[in-house]
C-alpha cells in the first residue's frame, strides 16, 4: 500500500519569522508577569511584617531584664503590700536558693514571659506565622536616653585587641536652661525693635521698583523661551510660577501680566497639530537624539499648557465663589480683575488654537461665561464664538461649540440670554462655501490632448499614459467627494443640534425671550430644513402670528422664515402663504422714523422672498396695494430707509406689468381706495395715485430725489430719467446699509460753505435813517445811573395797599 501524502504545507520563511515574533512576545510577557508577580508577593510579605512589628509595639511588654525602676513617689501602702507578698532570703532553703541562682543563670529564664504557660523549650513549627515570630522577639525598649561614647586608641594584649571609649562628658541641665533662656531674650529684643516707617512717597517708590524687577524677569523668560523653544521649555514652569505671586502689594499687576505673557507664549510656539500621547511600545523603541529632544518638548509643553488652563480656570472660580484664601494676598475686590484677564486669555486661545489640545476644555469654559451676570465678559465670551464661528472651515470646533451651548439651553430650562442663540446665525453653514471648499481641495488637473501624446509618446507609451489619466481622476474624484462628504457629515450633525434646540423652544417655550432669536435663526436657515418638517413648522409659525403674543420684529421674522421655506424646497408643496402676505401688509404702518426704523431691513428681506422671488404667483392687485403703502411708509422714515423703500418699488415697477396706472390720476375700474383696509386683494388700490412721489421729489436727501425723479418718469432703465449705475446696480438691503445714519454722519456729506468776508463799516453808517442814527447817538451820550433793584418792591406796595 502507498504510504500516505503528507499535505501539510510547509510554512513560508515570513509566517515562521511571524510567529517567532510572536512567541518571543509571549515570553516577554510572561516573564514580565513573573516578576510583577513575585513583586507583588514580596511587597505583601513587606506589609505583613510591618503590620506585626506595628503590633508588637503596640501592646508594649516588660521584660524582667529591663523593667522599670520604682518610682519615689509611690505611696506607702503599695511598698508594705510587697513586703509582706516577697519571701525574705533567710526562709528559704538551700536548695530553692541553689536553683533560682542556676536559674538565673539561663538567658530563657531571664527573656520568658511568666504570664505565659507553655512549657520554656518550645520547638519552633514550620506552620509558624510571621507575626508570633515577632511576638517571641524580646522587647527592649530604652528607659534611659543613650549615652555617647568617646571611642579611644584600642590596647593590645596576650588576649587581643581592647576597645577602649569613654563617656562623653554632659553639661549640667541648669546651664543650659539659662543659656537658652538668654537666647530667648536676645531674640526678643532683636524682634522688639521697631521696622523703620516708610512715607506714602516712599512706599509707591518701593512698589514701583518691586514691580519693574517682576516686569524684567518676565520679559527675560519669554524671550529666552520664544528664542529657543525647544531647549529653555522648562522655563515655562518658573514663568507659571509667578502665578502665585506672594507679595501683596504687586501681586493683582504680577499675575495679569504673567496670564497675558503666558498666553502670547503659548500662541506662538504652540505646532499646527494635536500632540498625542506616546504608547508604551513608542516609549520603548529608541529613536534619533533629535526626534527624543521634540518628543520632551511636545510633552512638557502639553503638560504646562494644561496646568496653565488650570490656574486660569481656578482664578475665575475664586471670583464665583467669592472667599478669600488662606494666604490673603488678593483681596475680593481684585478677583474680578484676575477673572476678566483670565477670561480674556481663554478667548483668545480658543480662537486662536482650536486645532490645539484641550480645545474642548476651553469650550466648556467659555459658552457658560457667555450666560454671565457680568455684561462685559459675557460679551468678550460672545464676541470669541462668533470669531470661532467665521473662521472655522472645517466645522470640527463650530461641531463641539454648538453641543455645549444646546446642552447648556436645555440645562438650565431656556432661561439664558438671547445673545447664547444668536451666536448661531455666524454659522458658516451654505451651499456655495461648501462647493468652493471642495473645489479648492480637488483642484483640476491638465491631462495632455491627443495632439500631443501623438506627437511626444510611443503607442506603447500612450497606451500606460491612458490607464495612469484614467487612474488619477478616480483618485481625484474620490478625494474630492470623500472631503466633501466629511464637511457635509459635520455641517448636518450641527444643523441638526442647532434646529433641535430651536424646535425645543417653539414647543415648550413660546413665550421665552429666546423666541425672537429662534425666529431670526429659522429665517436665515430655512432652506436647509428637511421637507419633512415644512408643514409642521409653517402652522406652527402661522399660530404664533395669529396669536398676537408677538411684538412686530417676532413677527416679521416669522415672514420671513415662512418664505424662506417656501422659496426653496418648499415650491413643491400646495400652500397658500396669503396669510403671511395679509399680516406683513397690516405691519408695515407699525414702522417709523423712531426705533423701529432699523427693522426696515428685515421688511425688505421679506419684500425680495414675497414678491421678486415667487412674481408668478402674485395677482396686480396685490403688488399695486403694496406700491401705493410701501410710498406711504417712505414719508415716515428716515432717509436710508425711504431710500430702501424707493428701491424696491423701482424693482416692483420693473417686474409686474402696468404698474404705471398709479402714475395717472385717472381711476381705472369701480370702487374708492380704501387706504385703512388690511387685505391687500379688496383695497381697490388701481383707484389711487402715487401723489407721495412728488414730495419725495423736494425731499433734503439728494438720493431720495433722485429715486423720486426716476419713479414718476416711469423707472425707465435708459435714456434722461435713469438712475446712475452706482445706485441701479445696488439691491434695496445694500442702499439700506450704505446710507445708514448710525454714525451720526450724512451720506452723501454736506458740500462745506465758504464763509463771506465781513465786510468792515463804520457805527455812524450802520443805520441809513438819519433820525435813527441820531436817537441812538443820544442814547449812547446819555450817562445812566445804575440804581439798585428791588425784587419784593411790588410785594411791599401790595402790603401796603
Amino acid at each position: 500500500m502507498r504510504a500516505r501524502k503528507n499535505t501539510k504545507r510547509v510554512p513560508s520563511f515570513r509566517k515562521l519569522l511571524r510567529t517567532s515574533q510572536i512567541k518571543l512576545d509571549n515570553k516577554l510577557k510572561n516573564k514580565q508577569y513573573k516578576q510583577k508577580s513575585a513583586a507583588k508577593k514580596y511587597r505583601k510579605e513587606q506589609k505583613k511584617l510591618r503590620e506585626a512589628v506595628r503590633d508588637a509595639i503596640s501592646r508594649k511588654p516588660f521584660p524582667l531584664e529591663e523593667c522599670k525602676k520604682k518610682q519615689v513617689g509611690k505611696s506607702r501602702k503599695w511598698e508594705e503590700k510587697e513586703e509582706e507578698d516577697a519571701l525574705p532570703l533567710d526562709m528559704m532553703d538551700e536548695d530553692d536558693l541553689k536553683l533560682m541562682e542556676d536559674l538565673a543563670q539561663k538567658a530563657s529564664f531571664l527573656t520568658r514571659d511568666l504570664s505565659s504557660n507553655e512549657p520554656v523549650h518550645i520547638k519552633k513549627r514550620k506552620h509558624e506565622s510571621v507575626i508570633e515570630k515577632y511576638e517571641k522577639v524580646p522587647r527592649r525598649l530604652q528607659t534611659e536616653p543613650e549615652k555617647e561614647l568617646i571611642h579611644l586608641l584600642p590596647i593590645k594584649d596576650k588576649s587581643g585587641i581592647i576597645p577602649q571609649a569613654v563617656e562623653k562628658p554632659v553639661l549640667n541641665d541648669a546651664h543650659e536652661e539659662e543659656e537658652d533662656t538668654e537666647d530667648m531674650e536676645e531674640a526678643e529684643d532683636v524682634n522688639e525693635e521697631p521696622l523703620p516707617v516708610l512715607s506714602p512717597e516712599e512706599m509707591a517708590a518701593q512698589r514701583r521698583q518691586k514691580l519693574q524687577e517682576r516686569k524684567m524677569h518676565i520679559a527675560a523668560l519669554a524671550s529666552a523661551i520664544l528664542s529657543e523653544p525647544d531647549s529653555n521649555i522648562k522655563k515655562l514652569k518658573e514663568l507659571r510660577a509667578m502665578l502665585m505671586e506672594q507679595d501683596p502689594n504687586v501681586a493683582v499687576i504680577v499675575r495679569k501680566l504673567v496670564m497675558v505673557s503666558l498666553m502670547e507664549i503659548f500662541k506662538d510656539i504652540a505646532p499646527s497639530y494635536k500632540i498625542r500621547p506616546l504608547t508604551e511600545a513608542e516609549k520603548a523603541t529608541k529613536v534619533k537624539k533629535e526626534t527624543q529632544k521634540l518628543r520632551e518638548f511636545e510633552e512638557g509643553l502639553v503638560s504646562q499648557y494644561k496646568f496653565y488652563l488650570e490656574n486660569l480656570e481656578q482664578a475665575i472660580k475664586d471670583w464665583k465663589q467669592r472667599k478669600l484664601k488662606k494666604s490673603n494676598v488678593i483681596s475680593l475686590k481684585a478677583y474680578k480683575g484676575l477673572a476678566e484677564v483670565a477670561v480674556k486669555c481663554l478667548c483668545e486661545l480658543l480662537v486662536a488654537l482650536p486645532h490645539f489640545n484641550f480645545h474642548n476644555n476651553i469650550i466648556v469654559l467659555i459658552v457658560p461665561l457667555m450666560n454671565d451676570p457680568s455684561k462685559m465678559i459675557s460679551e468678550l465670551c460672545v464676541e470669541a464664538v462668533k470669531k470661532l464661528f467665521k473662521q472655522d472651515k472645517l466645522g470640527y470646533a463650530s461641531l463641539g461649540v454648538v453641543k455645549v451651548i444646546s446642552g447648556l439651553v436645555r440645562g438650565r430650562n431656556y432661561d439664558v440670554r438671547p445673545e447664547v442663540l444668536k451666536v448661531f446665525l455666524h454659522l458658516r453653514i451654505k451651499e456655495v462655501e461648501l462647493q468652493k471648499d471642495s473645489e479648492d481641495i480637488a483642484p483640476k488637473k491638465k491631462f495632455m490632448t491627443y495632439k500631443e501624446k501623438r506627437k511626444n509618446l510611443s503607442r506603447m507609451q500612450r497606451k500606460w499614459r491612458k490607464a495612469e489619466e484614467k487612474l488619477e481622476r478616480e483618485l481625484l474624484e474620490a478625494e474630492a467627494s470623500e472631503s466633501k462628504e466629511k464637511k457635509l457629515k459635520l455641517h448636518t450633525e450641527t444643523l441638526n443640534i442647532v434646529f433641535v434646540t430651536y424646535f425645543r423652544i417653539l414647543k415648550k417655550a413660546q413665550k421665552s425671550p429666546l423666541l425672537p432669536a429662534v425666529l431670526e435663526g429659522l429665517a436665515k436657515f430655512a432652506h436647509l430644513i428637511n421637507v419633512e418638517f415644512f408643514d409642521d413648522l409653517l402652522i406652527v409659525l402661522h399660530s404664533l402670528i395669529a396669536s398676537g403674543d408677538l411684538s412686530y420684529r417676532e413677527s416679521l421674522h416669522c415672514i420671513l422664515s415662512a418664505f424662506h421655506i417656501l422659496s426653496g424646497q418648499g415650491d413643491v408643496l400646495n400652500i397658500d402663504p396669503m396669510k403671511f402676505y395679509t399680516h406683513l401688509y397690516k405691519t408695515l404702518f407699525s414702522l417709523h422714523a423712531g426705533g423701529t426704523n432699523e427693522d426696515i431691513g428685515i421688511v425688505l428681506q421679506c419684500l425680495d422672498v414675497m414678491f421678486a422671488k415667487r412674481r408668478k404667483q402674485i395677482s396686480q392687485q396685490r403688488a399695486l396695494a403694496f406700491l401705493k403703502r410701501l410710498s406711504i411708509l417712505a414719508l415716515h422714515v428716515l432717509p436710508n430707509s425711504s431710500v430702501g423703500i424707493l428701491a424696491t418699488n423701482r424693482v416692483f415697477m420693473q417686474t409686474f406689468p402696468r404698474m404705471d396706472l398709479l402714475l395717472d390720476n385717472e381711476s381705472q375700474g369701480s370702487g374708492v381706495y380704501l387706504p385703512e383696509l388690511d387685505e391687500p386683494e379688496h383695497c381697490n388700490a388701481q383707484n389711487t395715485a402715487l401723489w407721495e412721489l412728488h414730495l419725495l421729489q423736494r425731499h433734503y436727501h439728494p438720493t431720495v430725489q433722485k429715486f423720486a425723479s426716476h419713479l414718476i418718469a416711469g423707472a425707465p432703465a435708459e435714456g434722461s430719467g435713469a438712475l446712475p449705475l452706482d445706485l441701479s446696480q445696488r439691491s434695496a438691503t445694500e442702499l439700506f446699509e450704505t446710507y445708514c445714519m448710525k454714525e451720526m454722519t450724512f451720506n452723501p456729506p454736506v458740500a462745506s460753505v465758504t464763509p463771506r468776508r465781513k465786510d468792515t463799516f463804520l457805527q455812524m453808517d450802520s443805520f441809513v435813517d438819519e433820525e435813527l442814527n441820531k436817537q441812538l447817538q443820544q442814547h449812547i451820550s446819555e450817562t445812566v445811573a445804575h440804581t439798585p433793584l428791588d425784587f419784593a418792591k411790588h410785594l411791599k406796595e401790595s402790603s401796603l395797599a
